[in-house]
């Protein structure tokens, strides 16, 4: 067994492809397959399970995954006690739901490249679902999603809270709605609702909210990035957590603000996740702890 081989089954598994690993790798697809094959037959498992969508951990692989990384975590610190100049730089892969990124992930990855120059930090934003399904296959290696206040945390991962923010009615500075301290959820009734998507926490928060009596959405989105853009556009109002609007850069510019929705309701939890492991490669639990300690400085004032 050679140190290369469980490089290859790592980034196979990061990137969810023969072909995109062999591309990163600068190897023929063929010679990648080859070595991977050797190294499953060697062990007796196979490691992959290869569909036409893509390879994926299977169900053998997942269960000797920690311990890869482990060797892999042992041969770089054995390189860096050697003093070797030329390690293999790592990658670590996040993935996010958009209503997390911009006031929370770029400052966190700002403070982490400064220690980890070398490695590579891989952000994709994608739905919750695939998230998670990502993290359980080692696709990726940290996840950022909502959570909603009440729910169970699921027990296959492990999940810290980052942040706990209060849903506010991010709108155009110059709607009417900008001029009241505090929005009734009975008066979105008359904007333009935006909504995420089904498949996002934040889709199902509003329906929640409105007791499926509410106002059908104007317009739905594909995340919150793209929802603030159109609000800054003047194309109606959206419902997001507050750490998702506070410090972005269009709440900075003055091309969108936001108010608090009145009364009670139901706080929205922004967590880290990462699969319950015994060895989870060494970049990520730094840029995990990197999440958390940013995360205390950018909660929202009154959001608790």
């Amino acid at each position: 067994m050679r140190t290369e081989q469980l490089e290859y089954i790592a980034a196979v598994t990061r990137l969810g492809s023969l072909r995109r690993a062999a591309e990163e790798l600068r190897l023929s697809q063929p010679a990648l397959s080859e070595t991977v094959r050797n190294l499953e037959r060697e062990l007796g498992v196979d490691l992959l399970e290869r569909k036409r969508s893509g390879a994926t951990m299977s169900a053998s692989g997942r269960e000797l995954l920690p311990h890869i990384i482990g060797v892999l975590d042992a041969v770089d610190r054995l390189r860096s006690a050697a003093g070797e100049q030329h390690r293999i730089s790592r990658m670590v892969r996040v993935g996010t739901v958009n209503a997390a990124t911009v006031p929370l992930l770029i400052p966190a990855l700002r403070e982490f490249r400064r220690a980890h120059p070398l490695t590579q930090v891989e952000v994709v934003g994608a739905q919750q679902s695939d998230i998670q399904r990502a993290l359980l296959e080692g696709g990726f290696d940290l996840g950022l999603v909502n959570h909603l206040e009440g729910d169970d945390m699921p027990a296959e991962f492990a999940s810290t809270e980052l942040l706990r923010g209060r849903p506010v009615v991010v709108m155009h500075p110059d709607c009417p709605l900008a001029a009241r301290e505090a929005v009734g959820v009975q008066e979105l009734a008359g904007v333009p609702l935006i909504g995420m998507r089904s498949g996002y926490v934040m889709h199902r928060y509003v329906h929640r909210l409105l007791g499926g009596s509410g106002p059908s959405f104007a317009y739905s989105t594909d995340g919150a990035e793209m929802g603030k853009l159109m609000v800054a556009e003047g194309l109606g109002v959206t419902v997001l957590p507050d750490f998702s609007v506070a410090g972005d850069p269009l709440e900075r510019l003055g091309a969108i603000t936001y108010r608090p929705l009145a009364g009670r309701t139901p706080q929205v939890l922004l967590v880290l996740r990462r699969r319950r492991a015994e060895a989870v490669p060494q970049a990520a639990r730094d840029l995990h702890d990197v999440f958390v300690r940013t995360a205390r400085l950018t909660a929202v004032p009154d959001s608790a």
